[in-house]
């Protein structure tokens, strides 16, 4: 089949046919991958960015609109907003499932659906008149915006080479730190609408906000491509080398290498028929490409194993009890500061700028060093003091400067942690699987977050502070381990120690176990540390 140039088509015989000995230190080569990449940052970044925003603008709003006026309308008592935010953190039973269906089910129109229907949720939220219905409100939020954040990372590394993933996350991860900003500033904004229809300005700042991401998810749709092949805004030439230069990064991971049983078995099947050769193909060996690759629970089952996963999956469950207790109750700690209302939004918001700066920077530099879990030790010790000074601060100056070096620390260190797995993990439905629970375990921290700072600690939350900074000291610890585990397996693959793998993996397929590609297997993968 021959490609039509109006219709703008990838035929994948173009792709089979470049050769992978060309010369990637050419003018052309380097002229062509700029071109490619700018074309993806714009047209995959913004929407991203945009479907991240709206997620954490509508997961914060709430204690925004707990100083405007909520815990009093709907007659909160103790702990009940601290229940309450508990039921968002449901969406982690999604992140599994959405991350195996979003290849058949096309991320393009996937992650939108997703945020159409928390939009709606957010927007109906605007109108609870209990603390059960906004349990309610919460539960329902969480699990409809479950499996954005594992599907948008396995999205991108289906895109983008591995080592050029995390510049990828920390731009769309900005948006994170500029949502503490912007949501800040918009609440601000939203709540002079207070009493307009009879309206108390809290509930205006649920229903704006919802139908804001119900428009970001229509926008995003259609947007978004589902993947390389299909990016109507790349040429068909652009597409063939844009195709190749991803394969080429994940070749020795997709191959499937045969036994000689199978390989003898193959000679005779072919007979004298001339064999066409696939990109990157070594003699005796297969392709299987993501996009051929289809689903086995042997592949879940090497995801759910993997001492990565739990090694970054603990750490992270660190990040997101500073993350998370963080973004949700700054505002009830600044007005702990003595600022109330609109002073007290606007002093939320910058705290978030030079994290969001640092978060940019560190991933400009570990995409170039091909570093991830060293940065986090480096960032990791910021939030630490900026804890150690939260506690110890008898001023409302020295607290409020405690919070910039929180977030300082934690912002910058989410994007390294998140582009571990998809590094370090191959075979699409083991990555799929490996990302996703490694969220899983993370956001088991939301319910630890939401009971970190309870209203009975104001104004000096020292309870809730030891609380985050015991666990931002535990993801030091864990990520070290992780850094010292790639460090001693890939000088095991260079030593020759993990050839065996390959007549394991044989001994799989000659049985009809699996038909998934080797992966992270081969010896000759590398980890990333």
């Amino acid at each position: 089949m021959t490609s039509s140039p109006q219709k703008n088509e990838l035929d994948l015989s173009t792709v089979e046919s470049l050769q992978a000995t060309d010369d990637e230190t050419s003018i052309e080569y380097s002229r062509m991958t700029k071109r490619v990449l700018l074309k993806f940052d714009l047209h995959v970044l913004p929407p991203l960015a945009l479907l991240w925003l709206a997620s954490f603008i509508d997961r914060t709003n709430v204690g925004n609109a707990r100083i405007a006026g909520l815990e009093t309308d709907i007659h909160l008592h103790g702990n009940q907003f601290n229940t309450a935010l508990a039921g968002m953190y449901f969406y982690i039973l999604a992140d599994l499932p959405s991350n195996w269906i979003l290849k058949k089910m096309k991320p393009n129109r996937w992650l939108p659906f997703m945020a159409a229907a928390w939009g709606l949720v957010t927007t109906l939220s605007g109108f609870v008149q209990t603390p059960s219905g906004l349990l309610g409100y919460s539960i329902y939020f969480g699990f409809v915006r479950g499996g954005l954040l594992p599907g948008i990372i396995l999205y991108l590394s289906t895109i983008y080479k591995r080592h050029e993933l995390q510049f990828r996350v920390g731009v769309f991860s900005v948006s994170a730190s500029l949502s503490g900003a912007f949501g800040g500033l918009l609440a601000t904004a939203i709540l002079k609408m207070d009493g307009v229809g009879g309206i108390p300005g809290w509930r205006w700042i649920f229903i704006l906000e919802g139908i804001a991401t119900i428009l970001i998810g229509v926008v995003a749709a259609i947007l978004l491509p589902a993947d390389i092949p299909s990016a109507k805004f790349l040429s068909a030439e652009e597409k063939a080398f844009a195709l190749r230069r991803f394969r080429s990064d994940i070749a020795t991971a997709s191959e499937v290498p045969l036994s000689e049983v199978v390989q003898e078995i193959q000679r005779e099947k072919d007979g004298n028929q001339e064999v066409r050769q696939m990109t990157f193909v070594r003699p005796g060996r297969q392709i299987v490409n993501q996009e051929e690759e289809q689903f086995e629970w042997g592949e879940v089952i090497r995801g759910c194993v993997d001492i990565q996963v739990w090694l970054t999956g603990i750490s992270y469950l660190g990040f997101i009890v500073s993350l998370y207790s963080y973004s949700l109750f700054l505002p009830t700690i600044i007005s702990g500061l003595g600022f109330s209302g609109g002073a007290a939004q606007l002093h939320t918001v910058p705290p978030y700028v030079p994290a969001a700066v640092l978060t940019v920077l560190v991933a400009i530099l570990a995409d170039r060093l091909k570093w991830r879990g060293p940065f986090i030790l480096i960032c990791l010790p910021l939030a630490i003091a900026g804890y150690v000074l939260a506690i110890k601060a008898e001023t409302n100056n020295g607290r409020y400067a405690a919070v910039f070096l929180m977030a300082a620390g934690v912002y910058p260190s989410g994007p390294c942690i998140l582009s571990i797995l998809p590094n370090n993990s191959s075979g699409h439905y083991k990555k799929a699987t490996a990302i996703a629970l490694q969220l899983m375990i993370a956001n088991t921290g939301g319910f630890i977050a939401t009971f970190a700072y309870t209203a009975d600690q104001a104004p000096r939350y020292i309870r809730g502070h030891t609380i985050v900074l015991s666990f931002v000291c535990l993801s030091w610890v864990f990520v070290a381990a992780n850094v010292l585990y790639c460090i001693w397996e890939n000088k095991a693959r260079a030593e020759g120690r993990r050839q065996g793998n390959i007549k394991k993996y044989q001994e799989l397929w000659d049985a009809g176990k699996t038909r998934a590609p080797i992966g992270d297997r081969s010896p000759d993968f590398r980890f990333t540390l």
